[in-house]
C-alpha cells in the first residue's frame, strides 16, 4: 500500500464537522406565497421579525413574467400593456420628420466628402 494516502480525500483543510456551531446562527424565515393570473405559485421567504406593511404585495413570476399577488383567487393583472419598443421607434420619437431630414443630408454630405477623400488618395 503506497503511503501518503489520505483518510479525508476530498474534504478541505482545516473544514471540520457541518452544522450551525460552526457555520453561524440560520435566522428564523417565513414563506409567503404569490400566485399569478396563469395559477402559477411563487414562494418568497422574508425574515420571520419583518412586519407585514414591509412584505411585498405583488412579485414577478420567474416562468410566465407576469405579476403574481398573495390573493390566490383574484391575481393582479398586468397594469399597462405596453408593446416592445424598437431603437428606431425611440429614435422617432425624439426627432421630427424635418430634423430626421436634415440630420441624414450632413451625414451623406460627410460620407460623400470621405469618398472623395479616399479616391483622391
Amino acid at each position: 500500500m503506497a503511503s501518503g494516502n489520505s483518510a479525508i480525500r476530498g474534504s478541505r483543510v482545516g473544514a471540520g464537522p457541518m452544522g450551525e456551531q460552526d457555520r453561524g446562527f440560520h435566522a428564523d424565515r417565513i414563506a409567503v406565497s404569490y400566485w399569478d393570473a396563469k395559477g402559477n405559485e411563487v414562494v418568497r421567504y422574508f425574515a420571520a421579525n419583518l412586519p407585514d406593511e414591509e412584505i411585498p404585495e405583488t412579485v414577478d413570476s420567474p416562468t410566465t413574467g407576469l405579476p403574481a399577488g398573495r390573493d390566490k383567487d383574484n391575481p393582479p393583472s398586468l397594469s399597462k400593456l405596453e408593446p416592445y419598443k424598437t431603437h428606431l421607434a425611440y429614435v422617432k420619437e425624439r426627432r421630427s420628420d424635418e430634423e430626421a431630414a436634415q440630420l441624414l443630408d450632413e451625414a451623406l454630405q460627410q460620407l460623400r466628402a470621405r469618398r472623395g477623400q479616399a479616391a483622391a488618395k
